[in-house]
């Protein structure tokens, strides 16, 4: 059998060691001067005799005996030791003539009984839970969010409030402020909910974590008005992203100006865009059907003339339709936020 030595020149030394499961730090040391000249010890590794297992167990010739690593935990065991860090504890000891091992190896001995720990107090944050929302039909989940618009000056703003149904992706109530106000919250949900004529039970609202959101006057209108409400989890924008992606549709419009003038103007464009945004934007996530159309049940209808349509134009010329006789894209017939994942179990 070729040996380490006579194998490595030619594969080279890392490789032979991975392949031998050997430490590249014992053969350079097996191979040093010092090992053979006698300036340092030959081999680091002794064999003894562990009395427990009644077998031979190879140790580094440095390591403490077993009973030796007993009285070094005895000892930061004792009740003047027990709340002091392994440096105290090595100082003290010094200072009264005794040594025992380093401090380093006091942290590995007290590591090894699980004995290493913060000992400060500190602050956790709770778990939150991912909010799971189900939207079957109109009205019966919505989200809502604040968004600033910038004002004519440097560090002027103007709120936009915006509450969007999750199913039919609906703006069912806006209003642009001056200023972010629990009230004027308070105030737009009443007011949106009454016009939908929203009976309790039926409606659950979903919103980030602003301060508006969780004040205690909107959350006292909510139970007024049966409604369910839920939150984000704190720093994730993906709880919240109907609302977020309508804000982008909103600030990626063409038309959209850099500033507001003043809030007449801002209010003119919100009023222009919404019009647009639930009467004659195609959204992709409604099967290119628009927010009115599905709000106010006309979905079936759209989707029956559609297909009709690409009918005709299949049984004109079938030629072009290499699939199939095409269909119009599918109506959504459920929302998720946050879809909760199939377990392995269940997908089986």
């Amino acid at each position: 059998m070729q040996t380490i030595a006579e194998v490595s020149p030619r594969l080279g030394v890392a490789y032979t060691c991975v392949a031998l499961n050997f430490p590249r730090a014992s053969y350079y040391r097996a191979r040093s001067p010092k090992s053979k000249t006698g300036g340092g010890p030959v081999s680091t590794q002794l064999e003894r005799i562990d009395p427990e297992a009644n077998q031979s167990v190879v140790s580094n010739p440095r390591a403490l005996q077993p009973a030796e690593r007993r009285a070094v935990l005895d000892t930061l065991h004792e009740a003047r030791f027990a709340d002091l860090a392994p440096a105290e504890v090595y100082a003290t000891l010094l200072d009264e003539g005794r040594y025992l091992c380093s401090e380093r190896t006091m942290y590995r001995i007290l590591a090894e009984n699980h004995e290493v720990c913060e000992r400060r107090t500190q602050l956790r944050h709770p778990r939150y839970a991912a909010p799971e929302l189900l939207a079957t039909a109109p009205n019966q989940l919505w989200s809502w969010d604040i968004t600033k618009l910038l004002g004519p000056t440097k560090w002027s703003y103007f709120h936009l409030y915006v509450i969007l149904d999750v199913f039919s992706r609906f703006v069912v109530g806006w209003m642009v402020a001056l200023r972010e106000s629990a009230a004027l919250a308070e105030r737009l949900i009443a007011d949106t909910c009454e016009r939908q004529k929203i009976v309790k039970g039926q409606l659950t609202i979903h919103a980030d974590r602003g301060s508006s959101m969780r004040s205690k006057p909107v959350a006292l209108l909510m139970a007024d008005l049966g409604v369910t409400k839920t939150h984000s989890r704190p720093h994730v924008s993906n709880d919240n992203p109907f609302s977020e992606s309508q804000f982008k549709t909103l600030k990626y419009r063409p038309d959209f100006p850099e500033r507001f003038g003043a809030l007449v103007d801002a209010r003119s464009f919100c009023r222009d865009f919404f019009g647009w945004y639930n009467l004659d934007h195609h959204h992709v996530g409604l099967g290119l059907l628009t927010p009115n159309d599905v709000h106010h049940g006309l979905a079936s209808v759209r989707f029956s003339a559609r297909a009709l349509t690409l009918s005709t134009a299949y049984l004109s010329h079938p030629e072009r339709f290499p699939r199939g006789q095409p269909q119009p894209p599918a109506i959504p017939t459920e929302v998720w936020i946050n879809k909760p994942k199939q377990s392995v179990s269940s997908s089986q």
